[in-house]
């Protein structure tokens, strides 16, 4: 049966929830898991416990600030970058000194992997440096924000042509509850999202329960949906820094993933040496949908870099 521990880590006033999944073997080096967002939760990246329960690595989750069981009211004024950059110093602080666990890996999805691509950089980001980074994976991330959304708008002019103006038009009023508007958003997920809907993956793999903070979080990050970013990562971009990036990086995706080829090329062009796995079939969800094989592939590099 797999090891499994958990707790909470003082942060900016409240408490950051982690998991640790399985344990290291010797050689082996922990492999910390940055999810998307900004305000979503860990555990649409728990089919990653394969890598604990077949290779000997542990596994290492945490809920970012105001997600999940890192509960916070809302608080737009602290929400930013350099907030969850803190929080990521500090749980790497919190691992090495209560597991010994001072080298790790980064495996970062969508905006994990835009959190892990900042902390990898550093200034002018944030000034905690990312000594005892052993690599990083950049999973369906960009580079670039409006890039990103060009891409988004661009696949959503290939749904039918009335959910396309359904999703375009609830971008302008702002009424996301029409059934219409639902349906076209479900195919739109269906095609390039996830494969499976949240509501019918695995229990430990969707949330257990509404989290309108972390909701209001990605309202404030990002916009009310996939097709606008007018929040706090409105024109948001790293392109000209990737080549500052010293840390060995794998970046995946899927064919068929919102984070489209173009996108995930930016990224694996921009960061020397970086390597790039294209999932055929798979969407943003590709980890979920192909656990065995994208976990074999990420436990190939990750033994790479030890």
């Amino acid at each position: 049966m797999l090891k499994e521990r958990e707790g909470y880590i003082p942060f900016a006033g409240y408490q950051t929830y982690y998991r640790v999944a399985g344990e290291c073997q010797p050689g082996r080096l922990p492999l910390l898991v940055l999810h998307g967002g900004p305000g979503a939760a860990h555990y649409y990246l728990q089919s990653l416990d394969g890598i604990a329960e077949k290779y000997g690595r542990a596994v290492v989750y945490y809920d970012q600030i105001s997600c999940g069981r890192s509960k916070t009211p809302p608080m737009p004024e602290r929400w930013g970058c350099s907030l969850f950059l803190d929080e990521l110093a500090c749980v790497r602080t919190y691992l090495a000194t209560t597991f010994g666990w001072d080298r790790l890996h980064i495996l970062g999805q969508s905006w994990g992997g835009m959190l892990g691509m900042m902390y990898a950089i550093g200034e002018p980001w944030h000034e905690h440096g990312h000594e005892g980074l052993a690599s990083m994976v950049v999973a369906s991330s960009p580079a670039s924000m409006d890039l990103w959304l060009h891409e988004a708008i661009r696949l959503r002019h290939y749904l039918p042509r009335e959910m396309d103006e359904a999703l375009a038009q609830a971008d302008v009023d702002g009424d996301y509850t029409r059934p219409e508007v639902r349906a076209a958003t479900a195919e739109y997920y269906r095609r390039h999202v996830s494969k499976v809907p949240e509501d019918e993956r695995p229990a430990n793999l969707h949330s257990p329960e509404p989290d309108p903070v972390g909701d209001e979080c990605y309202h404030f990050m990002q916009g009310m949906s996939e097709f606008v970013v007018t929040g706090a990562l409105s024109h948001w971009s790293v392109v000209d820094q990737l080549p500052t990036i010293d840390v060995p990086t794998l970046v995946t995706s899927g064919a068929a993933d919102e984070c489209t080829p173009l996108v995930a090329k930016q990224v694996a062009d921009g960061i020397p040496g970086a390597r790039w796995e294209l999932f055929p079939d798979g969407t943003h969800w590709v980890h979920g949908e192909q656990p065995e094989r994208y976990n074999a592939v990420v436990e190939r590099f990750l033994e790479e870099h030890e």
